[in-house]
């Protein structure tokens, strides 16, 4: 069922204009991850909100690669950001002068902690699953988990209590929406 529930998710998001919108500043991050015995890395883009924006898993980890990221990111999103953050690694910048993004790109020490740490969850759901089987199977599985995620990544820290928890009622009626969608469609 969730693998339909992910990209009507997607296309309620973009079709939204208030709750839901994707932020301007982007932060994005890599991670070295293994997947049957050989190295991956598993980029990921998410906006000043925790928001996940999108997640690629490659074999490559240079400058080619970040244009491909670069370029899967600019598509999905539609808009391109008013700020980039990022670690120090080189083929960041070079990708973002390669593309010519108009984006100002930051890549400070400790600027990029919230794209560093929304990578907690996958190393969760990774031990969990006891690790992926496939490049394909990574990738199908996160970009739905950060969709989903995205549905109850309802920023507690911002609201009142109160607030919080209509938030939260609206977060699983979407969510029951979502699903009913799918079991329609199944």
């Amino acid at each position: 069922m969730v693998p339909v529930v992910a990209p009507a998710y997607s296309k309620r998001r973009k079709q939204k204009p208030g709750r839901g919108t994707q932020g301007d500043i982007w932060q994005l991050d890599e991670v070295f991850i293994k997947i049957k015995g050989e190295p991956h890395y598993l980029w990921r883009a998410v906006d000043q909100d925790g928001d996940v924006i999108d997640i690629l898993v490659q074999k490559k980890h240079d400058t080619q690669a970040t244009k491909q990221f670069f370029r899967k990111l600019l598509k999905k999103s539609g808009v391109s950001p008013n700020q980039i953050i990022s670690d120090k690694l080189r083929s960041y910048g070079a990708a973002h002068r390669e593309l010519n993004m108009g984006a100002i790109h930051v890549s400070d020490k400790y600027r990029n902690n919230r794209a560093e740490n929304s990578h907690q969850r996958t190393r969760q759901q990774e031990r969990q699953m006891r690790r992926f089987k496939s490049a394909g199977h990574a990738q199908r599985f996160l970009s739905m988990h950060g969709m989903i995620y995205n549905i109850f990544n309802l920023g507690r820290h911002f609201n009142s209590a109160r607030f919080f928890r209509e938030l939260r009622v609206r977060a699983f009626l979407d969510w029951r929406d979502l699903s009913q969608v799918a079991s329609n469609v199944c």
